[in-house]
């Protein structure tokens, strides 16, 4: 019995032993997950995937492959150190954003990297997209909604070819601070042709009991077939910042609007999914009735100018005409129609440019230049010219005609006669035949002392010592570019050095032209870039936090770090209070750039 005893014992030691050392083993060994933070979205809207590497980092990022309808973009790279009982182990997170283009489901598949010589494994993952629904004119008339998307056509019913601006308007609420990140997710468009997309000036509007600043965009879309055709629902996906709920907890400062979206205080960011209706039109075809012989399917409103010239020419010489079509219709499509009464000249393919006078290219004037020549000296005018197009406000063909134009034609001239050679008469000499062989020369003219040799000659020595030197050049230059090419740290600061120098001619030429918003926009950046170099961190990581929990250890003089809070408490005031006059953007400019030089040298 005692001997039974003993061995229980013995075997529950080891077990106890072997599951600590499996324990300590699962606690140091590297794993790898994947992970979504949510599974669920609205098109138009964004996921981010989290790749976790806990203990290990992996040898490459693992590779992401395409997946029809997903759009990936990587987010980031974040390190994170842990210190448990005294034992310290390290979290490597690379995270990816995902905007899908389509709604339905995407699968991501099984991701494998290595880890420590280990290959390891993820599990896939499902990412489910549910198509936004147009919010009610309940939830719009109660303010309820932070942005609206709507779609307008000015007609119910065009004809096939005709071009319409279709205005899109994209509606903030007026507690909205910042908009950005916007991507279109679906532009379907059934029977029409997708034109340019302009902005126009935005505008205050109130809708409901609410006001909303309107960004308007102006749509060229052109009809390509008769029937029923539809354009919607747009979808689309952004990102705002709205006042935090707890704006002391979030910023220092108390609650304030960024201006730039560069800081998190202040306010709190929610990616909102916009949709359209759905807008049906009838195309109408073209009538029958009426139609002139030579219309090409030109449908709009034009009005034209023909010159010929030259006016005066021989048999087969080019004669260019110049047609310039101007008006409101789709000028890409225009073409030149055929003109049968000109059968006795031969034509030659158009030439064509447009130049356009308004943002959507729907306005504007095409030029169409044609080489004809004219066949025999029977021709006296190049026949009338004549152009149709169909008028959809009128509802009726019209045909725009250039009179005849009078032209001298003659003959290409006469074949000058051959030259005939001259009959050699009696009288004439014959030259005396050349000699073949020429006689030895018995004097050779004066001697001249010959020069020192070529290898004693300095020009020579010099130029053998060239190739040396070129060798050496290349040999210090490519010992250099090796020395760069393995120090990344040193790459990015002589990058940001150059960018900050062509950024200080930006703030100067901006300061001249009055713009107050692209200077700071682009003053934050440059602020932005130079911390990021030296905390050697991304610079979209940078936020005026750094200056006190990061860069104060570093040893940075007082003086610099007063400097840097200032001016980006200027940044942060700017939409408050706007510098109107240039003298002030420029005074800004010296504080920043002596900013910089004092940041460039502290020891990182």
């Amino acid at each position: 019995m005692e001997g039974r005893l003993k061995n229980s014992i013995l075997h529950g030691v080891i077990l106890v032993l072997a599951g600590l050392i499996l324990g300590v083993a699962q606690i140091h060994a590297a794993t790898f997950t994947a992970s979504l933070d949510r599974d669920t979205i609205a098109l138009g809207e964004s996921a981010t995937l989290s790749l976790d590497f806990d203990g290990g980092s992996p040898k490459d990022i693992p590779a992401l492959p395409e997946i029809s309808g997903l759009q990936i973009v990587s987010a980031g790279q974040f390190n994170q150190i842990n210190i448990v009982n005294g034992r310290a182990s390290s979290t490597f997170t690379y995270r990816f954003g995902l905007t899908p283009r389509r709604n339905g489901e995407f699968v991501i598949p099984s991701l494998s990297a290595n880890v420590n010589g280990q290959i390891l494994s993820s599990e896939p993952l499902k990412l489910n997209v549910a198509k936004p629904n147009t919010p009610t004119a309940t939830d719009v008339n109660s303010g309820l909604e932070l942005a609206i998307m709507k779609l307008t056509l000015p007609d119910k019913k065009v004809y096939t070819g005709e071009v319409l601006a279709a205005r899109l308007d994209i509606y903030l609420r007026d507690d909205v601070q910042n908009f950005g990140n916007f991507q279109f997710t679906g532009t379907p468009a059934d029977g029409f042709n997708v034109g340019k997309m302009v902005q126009s000036p935005k505008q205050r509007v109130q809708i409901g009991n609410r006001i909303y600043t309107d960004i308007p965009l102006s749509l060229a879309l052109t009809t390509v077939k008769t029937g029923p055709v539809s354009v919607g629902p747009f979808t689309a996906g952004a990102v705002v910042v709205v006042p935090s709920s707890n704006p002391q907890r979030d910023s220092p400062f108390g609650q304030f609007r960024d201006p730039f979206g560069m800081f998190g205080g202040g306010g709190e960011q929610r990616q909102v999914s916009l949709i359209t209706d759905t807008l049906n039109v009838e195309s109408l075809p073209l009538p029958a009735e009426g139609a002139p012989p030579n219309f090409n399917g030109a449908v709009g409103d034009y009005t034209m100018t023909v010159t010929v010239g030259p006016t005066n020419v021989a048999v087969g010489d080019p004669i260019t005409v110049r047609v310039q079509i101007s008006g409101h219709g789709a000028l890409d499509a225009l073409a030149l129609p055929d003109q049968p009464a000109w059968r006795d000249f031969k034509t030659y393919p158009p030439t064509s440019k447009v130049a356009t006078s308004d943002q959507l290219g729907l306005q504007g004037t095409k030029t169409f230049e044609q080489i004809v020549t004219p066949q025999n000296t029977d021709v006296h005018e190049l026949p009338a010219f004549s152009f149709s197009f169909f008028d959809p406000d009128a509802k009726t063909y019209r045909t725009l005609t250039q009179p005849p134009v009078q032209l001298a034609v003659h003959s290409g001239g006469t074949t000058p006669a051959p030259m005939i050679a001259a009959t050699r008469t009696a009288n004439s000499q014959n030259p005396p035949p050349p000699q073949d062989i020429l006689p030895i020369k018995e004097q050779f003219g004066a001697l001249a002392p010959a020069g020192p040799p070529l290898l004693t000659r300095p020009v020579f020595l010099a130029a053998q010592s060239l190739p040396v030197l070129a060798w050496l050049a290349t040999f210090v230059w490519r010992k250099r570019a090796d020395s760069l090419a393995n120090n990344p740290r040193l790459r990015r600061q002589r990058r940001v050095a150059q960018l900050v120098r062509e950024g200080s001619n930006d703030l100067r030429r901006l300061a001249a032209e009055n713009n107050s918003d692209e200077f700071f926009a682009t003053l934050v950046r440059l602020l932005q870039e130079q911390l990021g170099e030296r905390l050697d961190c991304p610079a979209s990581s940078i936020t005026e936090a750094a200056i006190d929990e990061r860069l104060a250890l570093l040893g940075a003089p007082e003086t610099t770090l007063a400097s840097l809070r200032e001016l980006f408490q200027l940044c942060n005031q700017a939409r408050y209070a706007p510098m109107r006059t240039s003298g002030e953007l420029a005074a800004v400019i010296p504080q920043f750039e002596n900013a910089v030089r004092e940041l460039q040298n502290v020891n990182t």
